[in-house]
């Protein structure tokens, strides 16, 4: 190229230089600016593309381009194109020939002329080129998961796949699949261990977690122990030494609650020894949360038979809370006893006392639970409820207060009714309640054998005092807890009074309305 340059532009060294016998045509040099400017700036495209992508085939489209600016350039002199026009020609001939063999080596490499000038493609091309993968990959994996045999097969037309890279995709999509199945039920393993919480019945765990299983495992089926059978449908299973059992294309896994069957899981047999171990796993899994689920209902039934369910729920979500100590904590504290208790009790058998107390207690408890209370302790015919305590309360004091008004109604009706059926004239007993508002020491007390939630202090000592002095069916209050109850309260004041173990003088009020 540089020797047909020197031979054609130099003046007077060789005839080729000489000027065209003809006169030259204006309109051809403004018809090859155009042109120019095209091919100039496809070079530089390919360039621009070249730097993010490099690629043979972009190199050879640059070459090309080059020389076809290069041409019209020669072309708009008019000096020399006449002789020399198939210089041009031949020029033009190699850099497509160079293109070509860039694709004849792209497709010996890549085994398919799909996807020879991808590396051309603008960047909305390559986007949408690769979504057009994406797609097809996830319809693959679909196919292989239904166990459709080849199902890189049905995609080899639309992307002009060969029998080598279909086999290459199938195994591909094949192995994707597998480790999705086994993600999607080690997943399914972590959701059913965390269906077990304080509170979820045994059915809503069971219907949590046979629903959850059933999108990683297939057709799996849970049933418990009725009758002295464990029997799924009309297949009934007797394991020994806890061994699954194989039948039917599904396999049987023993659950197990404190070594003993409680049921049996049936999943479909799968296609690996890795999914029969995933599937026993199941099993321990739900064995464990059937386990659990019972002994925390055990447990919460225990409990809330014998503290107020704020404690019971604490103590089961932490029990590190039922440690030895305690906390200064403002609090409401509610005292009750029954005016009277004595002289029944001295006019009726033991089991009428008993009977009578139930009752009582069985009108009152409902009223302090209701208004957010924890009943601390019963002591004969007298309870202890605490408001803001062990559990944070926002107006203590009025719930308090609403409470023990509660109490003083349901009380009264018990006695009403009671006092209709007896015949014997005996008088029932009567609530009186002191209620107090003050700071008081909150915790466990007692040894580390035994021990019990309780509230100890002034505030508490003031309302048993209270409920001392107060009339059969009355609520007394103390000046701080009036302070807090705010506008809407009716009370009639008993003014200063002198309580036993107080040194100084306590103002004290009949609580008798609250809005």
């Amino acid at each position: 190229m540089m020797l047909w340059g020197v031979a054609s532009l130099v003046p007077g060294l060789t005839p080729l230089s000489a000027p065209p016998e003809i006169s030259p045509i204006d309109w051809l040099m403004w018809v090859s600016v155009p042109g120019l400017v095209l091919f100039t700036a496809a070079s530089v495209m390919m360039f621009l593309l070249h730097r993010r992508r490099p690629s043979a085939m972009l190199v050879s489209l640059l070459t090309a381009y080059a020389l076809l600016a290069e041409a019209m350039i020669a072309g708009m002199s008019q000096l020399n194109w006449h002789l020399s026009w198939w210089e041009w020609h031949i020029l033009l001939t190699l850099a497509f020939v160079f293109v070509a063999y860039s694709a004849y080596l792209q497709f010996r490499r890549e085994g398919s002329s799909a996807g020879l000038f991808d590396s051309v493609a603008l960047s909305g091309t390559v986007a949408r080129i690769r979504r057009d993968y994406d797609q097809a990959l996830e319809e693959m994996v679909e196919h292989v998961r239904r166990g459709e045999p080849l199902a890189a097969a049905r995609l080899s037309g639309k992307f002009r796949l060969n029998e080598g890279q279909v086999a290459v995709l199938d195994r591909a999509g094949e192995a994707l699949a597998h480790e999705r199945e086994l993600s999607q039920r080690l997943s399914a393993l972590v959701e059913v261990s965390a269906q077990t919480r304080i509170g979820l019945p045994e059915d809503e765990l069971l219907t949590a977690s046979l629903d959850r299983a059933r999108q990683a495992y297939g057709d799996v089926k849970i049933a418990l122990v009725s009758g002295g059978k464990t029997q799924v449908g009309s297949r009934e299973y007797q394991f020994k030494d806890g061994n699954p059992i194989r039948r039917d294309g599904l396999l049987a896994f023993p659950l197990t609650v404190k070594g003993n069957l409680a049921g049996v899981l049936e999943v479909p047999v799968g296609g690996t020894r890795q999914d029969e171990a995933l599937a026993a796993t199941l099993a321990g899994q739900l064995s464990i949360s059937l386990e659990n689920a019972r002994l925390y209902r055990e447990l919460d039934t225990l409990f809330h038979q014998y503290m107020s369910p704020d404690v019971a729920h604490a103590l089961l979500a932490d029990p590190s809370q039922a440690e030895l100590g305690g906390q200064l904590k403002e609090l409401t504290a509610l005292f009750a006893d029954l005016k009277g208790f004595t002289t029944f009790s001295e006019k009726v058998s033991p089991g009428e006392i008993v009977e009578m107390l139930n009752r009582y207690h069985t009108a009152a408890v409902p009223c302090i639970l209701n208004n957010g209370g924890t009943i601390v302790q019963f002591v004969g015919d007298a309870l202890l409820a605490l408001f803001n305590a062990p559990a944070t309360q926002a107006g203590h004091a009025h719930a308090a207060c609403r409470a023990a008004l509660a109490m003083q109604r349901a009380a009264a009706e018990v006695a009403e009714e009671m006092s209709w059926k007896r015949e014997d004239g005996i008088e029932w007993p009567t609530f009186r309640v002191g209620v107090n508002t003050g700071p008081a020491l909150v915790g466990n007390i007692g040894s580390p054998e035994l021990r019990g939630f309780n509230a100890m202090g002034d505030c508490v000592n003031v309302a048993a005092r209270l409920q001392g002095i107060a009339e059969p069916g009355t609520v007394v209050i103390g000046e701080t807890t009036l302070r807090q109850l705010g506008d809407g309260v009716k009370v009639k004041p008993l003014g200063p009074l002198s309580l036993k173990g107080k040194e100084e003088l306590v103002t004290a009020y009949v609580l008798t309305d609250l809005q």
